[in-house]
């Protein structure tokens, strides 16, 4: 199938924000075909300027150099900025040593050639009498010249080639098509900055969703915050979501939770394992797009029954979106880059004239800039250094990245709050002199051992602090866990509430730890 109805295809599955916006490849190679019968019309066809403008692996300001009535004329195809476009032109420059006399017949006998030959007017005829004209209507050299329709405009201030020193040939054909090209860019590059702060506006809407639907425990008005001035630490208690009323207790923390879990083992734009590590292609990343989605229906999290509150479904549909639309800009941003990549190589191959050296990626984002603004560079002089590209950091994956930096961190994960020694929750957390935290149990433990070393720095700060650890209790962690993990919370103190009764039993001689009749 041809890339065009391939590119077609593709873009009708793309949302329409995207879609608009795409390149015009039709147009673009209807435009090709314009410069090639321009160019033959004047008696230049590719295959008579492939040998002189695309000369090996020179580059595209590389000057050519030919003899025009035995003196040296360097030809150069060049592409230069033009109040508010590209325009590609050929610069002749003619050394400046005398120049044989010409006659008028022979001024006439050339003139002649030209009429018949290439078919312009007056004014071309006037530019290039005096140079000598093969049997073929070209200009008798040992390389040939790109002459566009254009060049009747220089020909006004030139009344012969001897006289100039420089001749500025426009390629109109090849200007229009360039011009259609730079400027699709541009709206591209302008309704990408727009589609990006509308993400960002959902984003940050999403993210408002979510904080109000999965709220922790002092959202409700029966959460009670524990202190070192008002707590006994034996006494402290914690509360789940249900002991709460109903009413009271709406909230799908915990499913959020398990959510962003899946999320984070999914790594569905960017792979964190050793072998695949980076931006996965786009194959991969719609795989585990929908290996994501197949586990949330696993756990009846995609049909939203595991919701206890009603805005819950609406901000999973939304986060589902926005990471369906990442997906999209990638696929669009491929084929966009594919589309200039082929159209510019079928340019060089059928007008034979050199390529562009680079075209700015309007799906990249300039570093140093305004993250807002992000456009295409144009030359600031006449040279030929058309379009540059000025970062590495694709726009899609810019998105992505702002995804999991906004939406991730509204739940805290609990193997942020992990005790280092038992990898369980830290509760009750103990604070050690040394500023590192664990939970009291394996405190406890160490110090019966007589063990006095910080497991993290190895500071002489276990045994030093208090036995009941009353002074040593974090009462802000301890208060932050009971309102993020109150579950987990929970189960951790009961757990150690159970260890405490055994050892207690253990010291009274007693080995079964199942209830005694005494």
């Amino acid at each position: 199938m041809h890339f065009s109805k391939t590119y077609q295809q593709l873009l009708l599955t793309l949302p329409p924000e995207l879609r608009d916006s795409a390149i015009e490849y039709r147009k673009l190679k209807k435009l090709i075909n314009q410069v090639v019968t321009e160019l033959t019309s004047l008696g230049l066809a590719p295959e008579v300027l492939h040998d002189v403008l695309q000369p090996g692996s020179a580059e595209l300001t590389t000057p050519r150099t030919i003899k025009v009535n035995e003196q040296d004329v360097e030809v150069i195809y060049e592409l230069s900025n033009v109040e508010d476009h590209i325009e590609p032109r050929l610069r002749l420059r003619i050394e400046s040593h005398d120049q044989p006399e010409v006659t008028a017949s022979a001024r006439e006998a050339d003139v002649s050639l030209l009429d018949d030959g290439l078919e312009v007017g007056d004014e071309l005829a006037t530019l290039f009498a005096g140079v000598g004209i093969g049997s073929d209507g070209i200009l008798s050299t040992d390389e040939s010249v790109l002459i566009s329709p254009g060049v009747a405009e220089a020909a006004a201030s030139a009344s012969s080639l001897h006289d100039a020193h420089e001749v500025v040939i426009p390629l109109a054909s090849d200007s229009a098509f360039y011009q259609l090209l730079t400027q699709a860019l541009q709206i591209l590059s302008s309704r990408l900055t727009a589609v990006r702060l509308d993400f960002e506006s959902k984003l940050h809407a999403l993210s408002r969703s979510i904080s109000l639907a999965a709220r922790p425990m002092s959202a409700t008005h029966s959460f009670r915050a524990h202190s070192a001035h008002a707590t006994i630490p034996s006494a402290i208690d914690v509360q789940t979501p249900s002991h709460i009323p109903f009413a009271a207790g709406k909230s799908d923390l915990y499913a959020w939770r398990e959510i962003f879990q899946l999320y984070m083992d999914a790594e569905i734009f960017e792979s964190h394992a050793e072998a695949t590590r980076g931006e996965r292609t786009i194959e991969d990343a719609e795989a585990h797009m929908a290996m994501f989605l197949e586990q949330l229906d696993a756990r009846e999290l995609g049909s939203g029954r595991r919701f206890a509150v009603k805005e819950s479904r609406d901000a999973l549909q939304a986060f589902l979106s926005l990471n369906a639309f990442i997906l999209d800009l990638r696929k669009f941003q491929h084929a966009t880059a594919e589309a200039t990549r082929k159209i510019l190589k079928k340019h060089a191959k059928r007008t034979a004239l050199p390529l562009p050296p680079a075209l700015a990626s309007p799906f990249m984002v300039p570093e140093g800039a305004n993250p807002r603004t992000f456009s295409i560079v144009f030359p600031t002089t006449g040279g030929a250094a058309a379009l540059v590209p000025r970062s590495s950091v694709s726009l899609s994956h810019l998105l992505g990245q702002a995804l999991g930096e906004t939406i991730l961190p509204i739940i805290p994960h609990i193997d942020d709050y992990a005790c280092l020694i038992c990898t369980n929750i830290a509760f009750k957390p103990i604070r050690l002199s040394c500023g590192h935290l664990f939970c009291v149990r394996c405190l406890v433990k160490m110090q019966k051992r007589g063990q006095d070393h910080c497991p993290m720095c190895r500071a002489h700060t276990v045994l030093s602090a208090n036995r009941f650890f009353v002074a040593n209790v974090d009462w802000a962690m301890l208060n932050f866990m009971k309102d993020w993990f109150p579950i987990e919370s929970k189960k951790k103190l009961r757990q150690n509430e159970r260890e405490v009764a055994e050892e207690e039993l253990e010291e009274l001689g007693i080995d079964n730890p199942n209830c005694i009749v005494m």
